[in-house]
């Protein structure tokens, strides 16, 4: 009896040490709020609590992450969209609940109840306005969906449920039918092999799971024939050898959501981060990444170096912001989705990514759009369709911006690339420690 209260008490302890401890700050920096996260290693809990600030629409300015040994310590610079500090009780209760919890779980956005439909393909003109006319033909009452293009390619995850019942769909021969229309939608004329259907009862987070489809797709070795990014990200790997790491380095246009793209995808191609440093002046966004395997090597051949380049180019850009941003306002109807689309198709506009949810009897559903080429789209058209839909339902709207305050909260380090960013190991977890307030210099 002694021994197993012993073995109680030992339980106790550990669970106690691996509960992660939560602190948030908002006296320490002038311009952002400090959510200082202190666990046991393990992977994946990088990422969820990356997912946990992104979820609810957090900025990300700043992060100092280091691993020693099986611990493991995160500080991150938070603001809201508008720039500003932290100030709602509720959203700070939230993100302590959130990040406290001892286990990590796989969070779903709270779609249980729902019929989860994935569908990848060749992108086109017109497509998403024929997949919203078959559910709609199928009486399928779109809830929530997300829709991603990239490289010429199409990733959606559709939410649907019966449209008199409310219920999930359950009937065995109904999902065959619509999986069987849907495929031959994206079938089109031309793309008989890679066209894919699926009803899913994964709970696998909607945004993480819209990477895992294209990834599985291979959008990253695909060219669109409508052209490339602008201005691609840069993306840097060499392997610091004395060491053990291969260290990673992202140069690009800063936006929400970008750690969360670039965390979540290292973390699906089996690598763990070790050590980051994350830093965003004006637009621009410099994060360096220690990583290894999940066995503890490094990157091992030139082929290997070059995909995970490849596929964090293709993970920053499936969220890139393409077109002129629509949002629909509108009281729910069956249907709604298709004939919204569809006045889209008939005045060529291509959605290139999409936002769609309902709460009650609303619909909110967010339309980025080009021209069929991929280019801008003429003002007289957009004018054309607000008329067909409604001026006061579908109104222009700005691509998100992140506002950052022009006076920095503490002096930074601006990393480079190419060698620049092989830094010795000692100096990045000083800098670290500088950064958690833990020591007084690293200089």
């Amino acid at each position: 009896m002694e021994w197993s209260a012993c073995l109680d008490e030992y339980e106790k302890l550990v669970f106690r040490m691996n509960t992660p401890r939560v602190v948030i700050d908002n006296a320490v920096c002038a311009t952002a709020t400090l959510v200082k996260v202190d666990s046991a290693r393990k992977h994946g809990i990088l990422l969820e609590a990356v997912q946990v600030l992104t979820d609810l629409n957090l900025c990300i300015k700043k992060a100092y992450i280091s691993s020693d040994g099986r611990w493991f310590m995160d500080v991150f610079h938070v603001t809201d969209l508008n720039g500003n500090k932290l100030t709602d009780e509720s959203v700070i209760s939230y993100i302590e609940q959130s990040l406290g919890t001892c286990t990590y779980s796989v969070r779903s956005n709270g779609f249980d109840g729902l019929t989860a439909l994935e569908l990848t393909g060749t992108d086109r003109p017109g497509l998403l306005s024929e997949v919203f006319a078959v559910l709609t033909d199928l009486e399928c009452n779109v809830v929530e969906s997300k829709v991603w293009t990239h490289n010429g390619r199409i990733a959606s995850l559709i939410y649907v449920k019966e449209c008199d019942s409310g219920s999930p769909i359950e009937d065995s021969q109904k999902i065959n039918r619509i999986e069987g229309r849907l495929r031959n939608v994206l079938k089109g004329d031309n793309d008989i092999r890679s066209a894919k259907t699926a009803v899913s009862m994964d709970l696998t987070h909607t945004e993480r799971r819209l990477h895992q489809m294209m990834f599985a797709d291979r959008d990253y070795e695909r060219k669109s024939a409508l052209g490339s990014t602008l201005n691609p990200p840069t993306v840097t790997v060499q392997n610091w050898a004395e060491r053990g790491y291969s260290v990673v380095n992202v140069q690009c246009k800063d936006r929400p959501k970008l750690l969360f793209d670039i965390v979540c995808t290292l973390t699906d191609m089996e690598y763990v981060v070790f050590h980051a440093t994350i830093d965003t002046v004006g637009k621009q966004a410099s994060q360096e990444f220690y990583i290894k395997h999940t066995d503890g090597t490094p990157i091992s051949s030139e082929a290997e170096r070059q995909r995970v380049i490849q596929c964090l180019q293709a993970a920053i850009e499936r969220r890139a912001s393409e077109g002129v941003k629509l949002e629909l306002n509108a009281m729910d109807r069956q249907g709604l989705l298709s004939d919204v689309t569809r006045t889209f198709r008939e005045n060529g506009l291509n959605v290139t990514r999409a936002e769609i949810s309902t709460s009650s009897d609303m619909a909110y559903n967010v339309f980025y759009v080009t021209d069929a080429a991929g280019n801008p789209v003429e003002p007289k058209t957009i004018e054309a369709v607000r008329e067909r839909i409604g001026y006061s339902s579908l109104k222009v709207k700005e691509p998100p911006l992140i506002c950052h305050n022009s006076e920095t909260d503490e002096t930074t380090t601006k990393m480079g690339t190419g060698g620049a960013v092989l830094l010795s190991l000692g100096s990045l977890v000083k800098r670290n420690l500088y950064n958690l307030g833990l020591i007084r210099s690293y200089s």
